[in-house]
C-alpha cells in the first residue's frame, strides 16, 4: 500500500484512491507510473490499464462490472462508464482449508455474562414486552411510559423536553431570531435516575407493524423472529400482548419457541385482550405480572464465561469505498479469532454477497450446505427481478457517492466481514444459529432489518461497520459501531465506538485492529463498557416482511 493508492488484488485492473488525486498527477501502481486523467476523490477508483467498451472490471480479484464505454488508463471509474456485472456460480470443490490466527493468548480469556438454563450465555439481561400484532402497539407504548421512568431506565425529563420548555418560556417575549439562536445546554437535564433493578439492563418494548393482514407465511416468520428474541441469551423473560383474532396466534409463537428451546422455562406471561375484555384490566394485569417477572430477573448475576459463548453478528451500513479495506477485513479477522476459539459468527445481507457466491459456496463445509446457499441466493434474486429490481439495485445513493459504484463492488468488500474460515451452516430467516463457526443468514441488505434478524438468530453482540455514519442499534444486543475512516469517527463520536481509519493511514495492520476489536467486545460483553447505541437508547427493531427488501 502506498500512501495514496491501493491495489487490493494482483489481478485487479482498478485501484483505490486513499486520498484525493488530481488530473495529470502521476501515481505509482506496482512497477509502473500512471497519469491520472481526471480528478479522483478519495475512496473512488481509477483504471490501471486501458479498458475497452464491454471489458471486464476486476476488483478484489473478482468481476465487479463491465465497461459501457472505453476507459483510459488513469480514468475515473464511475456510474457513467461501468455497469454491474458478476460471475456465475455453480457447485464446486470444497475449499475449507484456511490459515487460523494464533489464539494462544485468548484461550483462557473470559467475559462476565448471564448464564441461561439452555447453556447459552447472555451479554446483557433484558425483559421484553412484545405485541403479537400491531393492534397492541398502543398498549405496549402505555406500558413503556408506565415502567421506564418509574424504574429509573429513563430520566423524568429528557434534555430535549427541557430545551422545548426553555423555548416556551422565551416565546412570550422573544422573536424567531431569538428562538433560532437559543443554545441547547445538556446540563439542564436531571442527573442519571436511580435504577430500581440493578441487575436488569433494561425493559425493552418492541413495536412493529405485522401480525395480521399479510400472508400466513408472514405471521409464521414474525412468530419465529419473536421466538428468537424471547429465547435469546440476552433475554430473561417476556410479556406478550395479543389481541386474539390475528394471524400471528399464540400457538404459533409457542411452537416456534419450542423449536429453539424445547425446555423453555423463562418467566413468560401472555395477555389476550379479547379474552380479558377491559383494556384497563389487561394493562393492570400486564403491569403486575411484568413487575413480578422483573423481581425474578433481578436475581440473575454476571459470571465468567469462555469466549466461545459469544455469537457475533457482522453488519455494515452507510458503507463507503474504504469499507472493504479497513473496517470489514478488520472484523473479518476478529471473526476468524472467535471461530478458532469455538465461537459463532453470522454473515448476512445476501444481496451484498452478489459476486462472491462461488467463493462462499466453495467454503461451505459440505455440498448440502453449499447448495442451500446457492438456492437461497437464486430464489431471492429471481424474486427481486420479477418485481423489476435485482441485486444490482442494492447500492444506495450514499454508497455510490462514496465509491461503491456497483453491487458487486459493494459485495466484494462486504464479504470481508466473514473472514476466511469455512462456512459451517446456512440459515434461512428467521432460523437460529446452532453450530459454531461461520454461519450465513439470508436477510436483506437493509441495515435495521438485517441487524434485527441477526439478533433473532442468536447474535449476542453485533459489529456494525460504517463509512458514512449511522445510529443503528438493537433493543437487546449491543451494536458496536466501527468507522472505516478517521474523519467520520471524529465527526460522529457520539454514535461510533471504534475507529479503523489507522489501517488506511498505514499506522495499524488488519490483525492488530482485529485483536483490538475483540478486546473491546469483551468489555462490552462483560458490562464494563456500554456501546454508544445502547447509551443513546437506539432500540431499532424492524422485522423483515418476507418480500423484496434489498
Amino acid at each position: 500500500m502506498s500512501n495514496k493508492t491501493l491495489l487490493i488484488h494482483p489481478s485487479d485492473n482498478i485501484e483505490v484512491a486513499l486520498t484525493n488525486l488530481y488530473k495529470d498527477e502521476v501515481v505509482k501502481s506496482g512497477e509502473k507510473e500512471i497519469s491520472i486523467k481526471e480528478n479522483v476523490t478519495a475512496k473512488h477508483k481509477f483504471a490501471t490499464q486501458d479498458i475497452p467498451e464491454g471489458g471486464e472490471i476486476i476488483m478484489y480479484g473478482v468481476l465487479v462490472g463491465k465497461a459501457v464505454k472505453f476507459i483510459p488508463e488513469g480514468g475515473l471509474i464511475s456510474t457513467s462508464n461501468i455497469k454491474h456485472a458478476s460471475n456465475s456460480y455453480k457447485l464446486g470443490e470444497r475449499k475449507t482449508s484456511w490459515h487460523k490466527p494464533d489464539v494462544a493468548k485468548w484461550n483462557d480469556r473470559t467475559f462476565m455474562g448471564f448464564h441461561r438454563q439452555d447453556g447459552s450465555v447472555g451479554t446483557a439481561n433484558h425483559w421484553l414486552v412484545i405485541p403479537l400484532v400491531f393492534c397492541e402497539n398502543k398498549n405496549v407504548s402505555t406500558l413503556e411510559e408506565a415502567f421506564m421512568k418509574a424504574l429509573g431506565y429513563k430520566p423524568k425529563q429528557s434534555p430535549y423536553q427541557s430545551f422545548v420548555q426553555k423555548l416556551v418560556s422565551m416565546s412570550a417575549s422573544s422573536n424567531q431570531e431569538d428562538i433560532l439562536s437559543a443554545e441547547f445546554v445538556l446540563d439542564e437535564v436531571e442527573e442519571k435516575p436511580h435504577q430500581i433493578f440493578q441487575n436488569i439492563d433494561g425493559i425493552k418494548f418492541l413495536n412493529h407493524t405485522l401480525g395480521c393482514g399479510g400472508t400466513r407465511a408472514d405471521a409464521q416468520a414474525l412468530c419465529g423472529l419473536l421466538a428468537g428474541y424471547i429465547t435469546h441469551s440476552n433475554t430473561a423473560g417476556a410479556t406478550i400482548l395479543s389481541l386474539g383474532c390475528q394471524n400471528a396466534q399464540v400457538g404459533i409463537l409457542m411452537d416456534e419457541i419450542k423449536k429453539r428451546d424445547k425446555n423453555f422455562s423463562k418467566p413468560f406471561y401472555v395477555l389476550e385482550q379479547q379474552k380479558i375484555g377491559n383494556e384497563q384490566k389487561m394493562l393492570e394485569e400486564a403491569i403486575k405480572k411484568t413487575f413480578a417477572g422483573l423481581m425474578i430477573t433481578n436475581e440473575n448475576v454476571r459470571m465468567p464465561a469462555p469466549l466461545n459463548k459469544l455469537c457475533i453478528g457482522l453488519e455494515c451500513g452507510g458503507s463507503d469505498g474504504f469499507s472493504g479495506i479497513s473496517a470489514n477485513p478488520a472484523i473479518g479477522y476478529t471473526s476468524d479469532i472467535l471461530v478458532s476459539l469455538g465461537g459463532s459468527v453470522i454473515l448476512s445481507e445476501f444481496p451484498e454477497l452478489c459476486g462472491v457466491e462461488q467463493e462462499l459456496s466453495d467454503r461451505c463445509a459440505d455440498e448440502t450446505t453449499a447448495n442451500r446457499f446457492m438456492d437461497l441466493m437464486n430464489t431471492y434474486n429471481k424474486r427481486a427481478e420479477s418485481l423489476g429490481s435485482g441485486f444490482y439495485a442494492n447500492p444506495s445513493p450514499g454508497n455510490i457517492k462514496d465509491g461503491l459504484i456497483t453491487d458487486a463492488i459493494k459485495s466484494a468488500g462486504a464479504a470481508k466481514k466473514g473472514g476466511s474460515s469455512p462456512v459451517t451452516d446456512v440459515l434461512d430467516y428467521p432460523e437460529k444459529v446452532t453450530k459454531p463457526g461461520l454461519n450465513l443468514l439470508c436477510t436483506p441488505g437493509s441495515d435495521v432489518e438485517s441487524t434485527t434478524a441477526e439478533v433473532g438468530s442468536g447474535a449476542n453482540i453485533v459489529l456494525f461497520t460504517t463509512g458514512l455514519g449511522t445510529p443503528t442499534g438493537n433493543p437487546i444486543t449491543a451494536v458496536i459501531k466501527l468507522s472505516t475512516n478517521t474523519p467520520l469517527y471524529e465527526k460522529m463520536k457520539d454514535i461510533i465506538d471504534i475507529d479503523t481509519g489507522d489501517i488506511i493511514a498505514g499506522k495499524e495492520t488488519i490483525p492488530q485492529a482485529g485483536e483490538r476489536i475483540l478486546e473491546y467486545i469483551i468489555k462490552v460483553a462483560s458490562g464494563e463498557v456500554k456501546a454508544k447505541a445502547d447509551a443513546q437508547q437506539h432500540d431499532d427493531f424492524i422485522p423483515w416482511k418476507r418480500g423484496i427488501s434489498l
